[in-house]
């Protein structure tokens, strides 16, 4: 019987009340807007029930993607042969102190920022405009001018198999540069806390106008992306690589090096996850031999 034959019978027995459906197009649930449907797509209602779905997956040997907004993943054209969990209904945040919030993984990272500055609590201005949710950003130490996720948070509620449910702490997530213990451990960050800077209100929505000002300026947020395509190689910027390579305007399909940002591989209208994936590897092989630099794709790609 094929597994997803098995989730269903399954998910009718003990989990009555989750959002699920069958081949679900995963161009709907990424900002690259591309990719075939998932064989299942479910969407937990509460950090419990998503940690039981991921316990039932483990038993029942599933394949399983836990996604957030999908704004740093690839999913290929033939489809996510997995059951994708979805995290965008795990949206709650709060205040726990003088200086501390907590807030479940599905939620936005502009939402988050906007829920500190409100606090007046400064550290989050960086994370205003990263198009991610906060389980995705936790799970590759999501940054932007200077900050970086590492700086903010203090704790992490985490799933892992044959664990379940712990909180880790400090040095514990393992925090580098887009690393995390997920990109070596499997599991999932449900809840992460966060120690701020108490700070002004208006000084702090400032901040934030200032670095989206400069976003708006400087990528092209216009066109469906995943953000930066090409982690920063040591000693060098990749966008600078690639402009120095003649590569902007470079096309594959619908894919385009963004004329606007060279380290941006956009969606120019029409594109598949194969166009995407051509354009990369086109990249990657002319920086390579232009320049001797092997730039490493940022973006997760799935299949």
């Amino acid at each position: 019987m094929p597994w997803y034959d098995t989730f269903d019978a399954l998910v009718k027995e003990r989990f009555p009340q989750l959002e699920w459906m069958g081949e679900e197009p995963m161009a709907r649930h990424t900002t690259f807007r591309t990719g075939g449907p998932a064989r299942r797509f479910a969407r937990p209602g509460s950090a419990e029930e998503l940690a039981a779905l991921l316990d039932a997956a483990e038993r029942e040997q599933w394949p399983v993607l836990v996604l957030g907004n999908g704004s740093n993943v690839l999913a290929a054209d033939q489809g996510v042969e997995a059951l994708v969990v979805h995290t965008g209904r795990l949206d709650s945040v709060g205040r726990t102190g003088e200086r501390t919030l907590r807030a479940e993984a599905g939620v936005s990272l502009a939402r988050l920022a906007v829920f500190a500055q409100r606090e007046a609590l400064s550290g989050l201005e960086f994370a205003h405009g990263i198009p991610g949710s906060l389980g995705g950003a936790v799970f590759m130490n999501a940054g932007a001018y200077g900050g970086e996720m590492r700086q903010v948070v203090t704790a992490v509620t985490a799933w892992f198999p044959g664990q379940g449910i712990v909180r880790l702490e400090g040095d514990a997530l393992e925090f580098g540069y887009r690393h995390s213990i997920f990109s070596r451990r499997p599991g999932a960050a449900l809840a992460a806390e966060f120690l701020l800077e108490p700070g002004d209100g208006e000084a702090i929505r400032a901040r934030m106008e200032d670095l989206d000002r400069r976003r708006r300026e400087k990528q092209p947020l216009e066109y469906p992306s995943a953000g930066s395509t090409f982690k920063r190689p040591e000693g060098h910027f990749a966008g600078a690589l690639i402009e120095q390579c003649g590569l902007k305007g470079a096309r594959s399909g619908g894919a385009m090096v963004s004329e606007k940002h060279a380290g941006f591989v956009i969606n120019a209208g029409g594109a598949t996850s194969g166009d995407v994936l051509a354009l990369i590897a086109h990249v990657q092989r002319t920086v390579k031999e232009q320049t001797g630099v092997a730039l490493e794709p940022e973006v997760r790609i799935v299949s």
